[in-house]
């Protein structure tokens, strides 16, 4: 199983990052994907998921600034992020499991995040 994330990068506040996650070895389509973050000195903590039927959920932290979307055909998840603050600013990783009300089976490597100016 592989889930490569990538897309990070350093980013001003107020700028725009879409981060993405290429995934094999899992049925896909059939997953629960998503996307965590941990800041330095941080937990982890989930920034969004979305189920296989497409129903997605979010951390109260993101209000409204993130989309979280998948491609079925690509096997790949994705993450974009507007309007990002300096607290925005961890290693983000991507998940997939069997359910988003469910702890994630799998992670990737995570991608970096900087936002500052």
């Amino acid at each position: 199983v592989q889930l490569q994330a990538s897309g990070g990068g350093l980013v001003q506040p107020g700028g725009s990052l879409r981060l993405s996650c290429k995934t094999s070895g899992i049925i896909f389509r059939s997953s629960a994907m998503g996307w965590y973050r941990q800041a330095i000195g941080k937990q982890r903590e989930s920034v969004a998921r979305i189920s296989s039927a497409g129903v997605k959920n979010y951390a109260d932290f993101v209000q409204g600034r993130f989309t979280i979307s998948r491609d079925n055909a690509k096997n790949t998840v994705y993450l974009q992020m507007n309007n990002l603050k300096p607290e925005d600013t961890a290693l983000y990783y991507c998940s997939a499991g069997s359910s988003i009300n469910r702890s994630p089976t799998f992670w990737g490597q995570g991608t970096l995040v900087t936002v500052s100016s």
